[in-house]
């Protein structure tokens, strides 16, 4: 994938678009852009392609223009927006300031200015764009059920927040059969579908209310759908949109997911830094993962985002650990014991598990895989 800054051009006049493209052509790290003449085409695609940069003019339509940028900065925050015009009042350059744009240059443009303003710009933005790559986002999936990750995600989450004492969201996007609230005995007010539906109406302070607050941790839940409906319309890209930003709210996002490779399951994983691939000690689950394996690479997913996790490992298993590596050509990252009496007692319970027996094998485990997870930490 290019690093370049992906940037958009809105504007209706020919002759002005292809000045401005002519002057991004040679301002290293901008990518070639994308050029609108209509603001309603334009939002559409950059609720999918999420722009870096914008250049919006703004000599006619003011107050749609100025609408736009509104909504434009409530789904990409960090997007940056020049605003372009042949007249400029005081009071449009005020709107266009309290709205969000970054620069507001007047026409005919000055090519020394106008590079002089997208350099500073594109700096910025690769900065943030560090900034928002402090956010690790963590994918446990597995195309079968029963396995163990929902287990996995949860209480990895929780001794990541524990250890970590920063913010971490746990997001069901299991959409259909979530089991989250469950396992920690949540009755959220909002759901997954809520903030999606909402993203361009709300701020970032409503959208962590909108998570649930586990307890006295810092581990913020955001549950699936209870309504079959709204599960369906979510799309893929909702999904990019909702992660594009969570990320600026949170240090760690761990994600349970469904078991199908669905265009939603396949934005969550290309949207992750690391996939947790859980399976189980027998034939069946290895061949499982290999079915995965095939699909992880037409995707293009390097091998090391891929971390297979042995899961309910019991020490004398006919298959081993090294059979699995065999089978796979990938080394299993992690084995987690087998304790299914204080797992259900947890679930039960409605609590993480070392909440209920911090001194079990399985919630040390636990541990040492947030540990791992989060770089930062020993165990």
């Amino acid at each position: 994938m290019s690093d370049r800054i992906k940037t958009f051009i809105i504007d209706d006049n020919e002759t002005s678009a292809n000045l401005i493209a002519s002057y991004l052509a040679e301002i290293e790290d901008i990518a070639e852009p994308l050029v609108y003449k209509n603001l309603n085409a334009a939002y559409k695609k950059a609720v999918d392609e999420e722009p870096k940069l914008i250049f919006l003019d703004v000599s006619t339509n003011q107050a749609s223009a100025i609408e736009f940028v509104r909504k434009i900065l409530m789904l990409f925050p960090s997007t940056k927006i020049v605003a372009t015009s042949y007249t400029a009042s005081s009071s449009l350059i005020v709107k266009a300031f309290k709205a969000g744009v970054k620069e507001f240059l007047i026409k005919p443009l000055i090519k020394n200015d106008f590079s002089e303003a997208v350099s500073k710009l594109a700096k910025q933005i690769k900065n943030n764009i560090k900034e928002n790559s402090k956010c690790k986002v963590i994918t446990v999936f597995s195309n079968k059920g029963g396995i163990g990750k929902t287990a996995i995600a949860t209480n990895v989450a929780y001794e990541i927040a524990e250890m970590s004492k920063e913010k971490v969201a746990l997001i069901d996007l299991n959409l259909q059969l979530g089991d989250i609230s469950t396992f920690l005995e949540l009755a959220p007010s909002f759901n997954a579908a809520y903030v999606i539906n909402n993203l361009d109406k709300i701020d970032k302070n409503d959208i962590l209310s909108a998570f649930e607050k586990y307890r006295d941790s810092s581990l913020y839940v955001l549950s699936d759908p209870q309504n079959l409906t709204e599960a369906q319309a979510v799309k893929g890209s909702d999904i990019t949109r909702l992660l594009n930003v969570t990320k600026e709210i949170f240090s760690y996002i761990i994600i349970d997911i469904s078991t199908n490779f669905d265009e939603k399951t396949i934005a969550t994983l290309d949207n992750s830094d690391l996939i947790l691939l859980p399976m189980i000690l027998n034939l069946p689950s290895i061949r499982n993962a290999q079915r995965c394996f095939e699909v992880f690479k037409k995707l293009n997913y390097h091998k090391d985002k891929i971390k297979i996790i042995a899961n309910r490992v019991i020490e004398n298993d006919e298959v081993k650990i090294e059979d699995v590596e065999l089978a796979l050509k990938q080394p299993v990252y992690f084995k987690i014991p087998n304790n299914y009496s204080t797992i259900i007692g947890a679930i039960n319970k409605g609590y993480a598990v070392s909440e209920i027996n911090q001194s079990s094998n399985i919630s040390k485990s636990f541990r040492k895989l947030a540990a791992l997870l989060t770089d930062n930490f020993t165990y």
